[in-house]
């Protein structure tokens, strides 16, 4: 692999209750998992080039994660939509400009700003 790969970590209290939430509601895939003595340690999840491990090893600093994901509107459209359809919690934010935010069960956030506002 050349040039860099990163992936933010969003600190969880159950991997495996996050990695649903972010399959079921927010349309990734979890595509690697860890355990030991059966408990779920650290999953990644995946969509489009978005990728976040899940940990629950660090508990002190559960749900302090954010992520800021720019789309062009097209996208942002489609996904808005989509997220409408799963039924996936997303509040309207303001950073600076307007925002689609979505919080995990354990309050990690995804900030999607509104495509043309300086944003992307």
């Amino acid at each position: 692999m050349s040039g860099w790969f990163s992936r933010p970590v969003f600190f969880v209290t159950d991997v495996d209750r996050a990695s649903a939430f972010y399959v079921e509601k927010l349309g990734f895939v979890q595509d690697q998992r860890y355990e030991e003595a059966g408990q779920a340690l650290v999953a990644n999840v995946a969509r489009d080039g978005c990728a976040l491990l899940l940990n629950c090893q660090q508990p002190e600093r559960t749900g302090t994660g954010r992520v800021f994901v720019s789309l062009d509107r097209p996208t942002f459209d489609a996904l808005a939509a989509e997220f409408a359809r799963r039924g996936a919690p997303v509040e309207q934010g303001w950073w600076g400009y307007d925002l689609m935010i979505v919080r995990d069960p354990d309050g990690n956030e995804l900030f999607f700003p509104q495509p043309g506002e300086g944003a992307d």
